[in-house]
């Protein structure tokens, strides 16, 4: 299956004029994981953006304080490492494959530079770019709330037998 055939199935670029797809079919670079490879690791340098076409990864964070969390799945035709295309230095959470994973990425300050030149395109890809991020922090804030609540309801429940 050709690139731009691959681009059409994702949630980023779904349905994107053919020129907008031919621009973005010529950035991606495809890209296989095996089970349990690491795409990115928290505190790396951020580098590509990764469009997932097949397989599962898990976004995990670990807070400098505290174990390791799963914030996220990201499926067939999600996204992850968007610190890339953010201008951020590095990437806040790791991206494990829980499954093989075939991929699409993209350099980041290669997307930005397409998105400044041809700003129609950059305007539709940061709006959706942003629709997932927010989705994404509101689940990973309910996440952080649930792993607090049974850390403090487990602490109470040591105190009150002590």
């Amino acid at each position: 299956m050709l690139i731009r055939e691959k681009l059409i199935k994702t949630e980023l670029f779904h349905d994107l004029t053919d020129e907008q797809l031919d621009s973005l079919a010529r950035l991606a670079i495809p890209w296989n994981y095996e089970l349990n490879e690491i795409l990115f690791e928290q505190d790396q340098y951020a580098e590509f953006l990764y469009i997932i076409l097949g397989g599962e990864v898990s976004i995990r964070f670990k807070p400098y304080d505290g174990e390791e969390i799963q914030v996220a799945r990201v499926t067939e035709g999600g996204i992850c490492g968007w610190s890339s295309v953010l201008g951020r230095a590095i990437y806040t959470s790791a991206a494990i494959c829980t499954q093989p994973c075939e991929t699409l990425r993209f350099r980041g300050r290669e997307l930005q530079k397409l998105c400044e030149s041809f700003p129609d395109t950059g305007v539709i890809i940061m709006e959706r770019l942003a629709a997932v991020i927010a989705e994404r922090l509101s689940s990973t804030n309910e996440k952080i709330m649930q792993m607090l609540s049974h850390n403090l309801g487990g602490k109470n429940q040591i105190a009150r037998r002590s």
